[in-house]
């Protein structure tokens, strides 16, 4: 399989850089094709300045991930959730690599988009200093159901899967050890 590991945080040293590698690691040792992406590494302008309005030319590395994109047949996004949300650098990478003509395409009296990323999965893996279950239950959560219901649904991506890795503030040296093997065993799997 083709896999995509896309890194959400903006600290290449962070937690969830060790979870994007360890997936990324198991996954090459089961014979998977992976390459990966680090949105802190990319040279880019974050902010989509006239919305769809006018074209905004891509910059060379954010075609690069438009490419391996394209190449992926699973996306893996491991990013961290803060304030119920994602990293605005990672919000800004969504914003001006997921576009219409690339990921969808607008159609006249319908207002559902043509699904330009169909046939392929995905998985989020998100980390969170608080309960899953806070997260989840009373607040809905906004990040995840943002990304796997507005954009990745939106674009045809499917099935998409979660990870949780909750309680970070509180985490044991042996807890976050054992969810790096966690994760590991995920990417062997390609799932």
């Amino acid at each position: 399989m083709k896999i995509l590991v896309i890194l959400g945080h903006p600290d290449n040293e962070s937690y969830n850089a060790a979870l994007a590698g360890a997936y990324a690691r198991g996954a090459k040792g089961s014979g998977h094709e992976v390459r990966e992406i680090r949105v802190a590494d990319l040279k880019f302008d974050p902010i989509l300045h006239k919305g769809y309005r006018e074209v905004q030319e891509l910059e060379p590395d954010l075609k690069k991930c438009q490419e391996d994109i394209r190449w992926a047949e699973h996306v893996v996004f491991v990013f961290p959730t803060w304030w119920a949300s994602f990293p605005a650098l990672f919000k800004g990478f969504i914003d001006r690599v997921i576009l219409p003509g690339f990921a969808f395409k607008f159609r006249r009296n319908s207002p559902v988009p043509e699904r330009l990323l169909r046939g392929r999965s995905a998985r989020l893996i998100t980390t969170m200093g608080g309960p899953s279950l806070v997260y989840t239950l009373l607040w809905f959560s906004p990040g995840v159901n943002a990304l796997k219901k507005a954009f990745l649904a939106l674009c045809g991506v499917s099935p998409v899967r979660v990870t949780r890795i909750d309680r970070m503030s509180s985490a044991s040296p042996q807890r976050l050890t054992a969810w790096i093997k966690k994760v590991e065993e995920l990417g062997q799997r390609g799932g």
